[in-house]
């Protein structure tokens, strides 16, 4: 198994870990951000190709890079910025409404 494969591995189960146990609403949100970022690593590994030219000017027909993957991707790191902006101005907000950013505090809080 390729060093990397397990890197991306390992990095993912720390992030998935991190958003099972954080008490914190913004540990949560950057241990997504870590998740987020392990399996794009991942996935553009596994579409990496080191003997292909690039799509522009391909040599021959046979040997090009598929750019598909990489297109897929940036717009995972757009959509992932979004929604982790959106994350954080709802903390901001709870944050005002309740007062902390505690998970267990806001579920234990009787309104």
């Amino acid at each position: 198994m390729d060093n990397s494969i397990v890197l991306c591995t390992l990095v993912m189960s720390l992030g998935l870990f991190g958003m099972a146990t954080s008490k914190n609403i913004i540990k949560s949100i950057i241990c997504l951000n870590v998740t987020q970022t392990a399996i794009i690593l991942f996935l553009l590994h596994l579409f990496h190709n080191l003997d292909a030219d690039i799509p522009m000017v391909p040599l021959t027909m046979d040997r090009f890079t598929d750019p598909l993957p990489q297109a897929l991707m940036i717009t995972t790191i757009v959509i992932g910025a979004a929604v982790t902006s959106i994350a954080l101005l709802m903390s901001i907000k709870v944050f005002h409404y309740y007062g902390t950013l505690d998970w267990t505090e806001l579920f234990s809080k009787d309104d």
